[in-house]
């Protein structure tokens, strides 16, 4: 045991989204390696919880807006009474609108700064002290290679770019807590977001050097890995999963397109 981080079944996290998509992944795949998994979601969570639970794991779902501060306070008060304690929190709660930026309207630029900036940001708040009081432990918040780049989408982009720079200011507030705070950049993923955007994946395919899309279950090694205590000395940091895509993206595609002749 190090670094607020416990082993076996003390270990409790609480993942955002859950109900479907990669959040219901990052919570299988943590219930699976005993972890007490509380799963929170405006759509129903249950149907995960049972699976969960009849897998051998150990879960509960449960209804929450994270933009709603008061349902994160009652959430949190929910977990220190049936848990005792909480170690870990996944902000992978999100959403995507795929409109460029003179087609955005205002009331969608605020809902999606909402759920994907307003969301972790009250989430940190709300779970810090009683992870503090815990002995510390790990937030890990899922932001995106649009949060790296040039994107089209202004209120997706400047959601994930905002998601960063909140992530390394808790992580400098939160060290003294023994609270670590890293971001997760998964690139093109296959999840319920993408569906009905196929001339857009197959574009964007083309710009990755691995050739394909992620799986779900590589972003959620990565949340994993920065749960635990193999990144104990870790915080503040971003980790890019996204099959070289940022980093070598535009080159491969022109080389590509060029038959690899220069």
């Amino acid at each position: 045991m190090s670094d607020g981080v416990r082993a076996g079944a003390d270990r409790v996290v609480l993942v955002t989204g859950a109900a479907g998509g990669m959040g219901a992944g990052h919570a299988r795949a943590l219930a699976a390696d005993g972890w007490r998994v509380v799963l929170a979601d405006v759509a129903d969570c249950a149907p995960v919880v049972e699976e969960i639970r009849s897998a051998g794991g150990t879960a509960s779902g449960h209804p929450l807006d994270v933009t709603d501060p008061a349902q994160w306070e009652a959430l949190v008060a929910d977990v220190a009474t049936t848990h005792g304690a909480l170690y870990g929190l996944v902000n992978n709660a999100g959403i995507s609108r795929r409109l460029r930026f003179m087609d955005t309207p205002h009331d969608v630029w605020r809902r999606v700064l909402a759920i994907n900036l307003d969301g972790p940001f009250l989430g940190t708040q709300a779970c810090a002290p009683l992870m503090r009081d815990s002995g510390g432990g790990s937030i890990v918040n899922i932001s995106s290679i649009a949060g790296q780049i040039g994107y089209f989408s202004p209120s997706y982009s400047a959601s994930k770019w905002a998601l960063r720079g909140l992530t390394k200011s808790a992580a400098g507030e939160l060290a003294a807590w023994g609270i670590r705070v890293n971001s997760v950049h998964p690139g093109l993923v296959e999840t319920p977001l993408l569906a009905g955007a196929d001339g857009f994946v197959e574009s964007a395919v083309a710009s990755i050097p691995f050739g394909r899309m992620g799986r779900p279950g590589e972003i959620t090694d990565v949340v994993a890995f920065l749960l635990g205590d193999g990144s104990s000395y870790m915080s503040g940091a971003e980790l890019t999963v996204d099959g070289a895509l940022v980093s070598n993206g535009t080159y491969h595609r022109i080389l590509t397109e060029m038959d690899g002749e220069l």
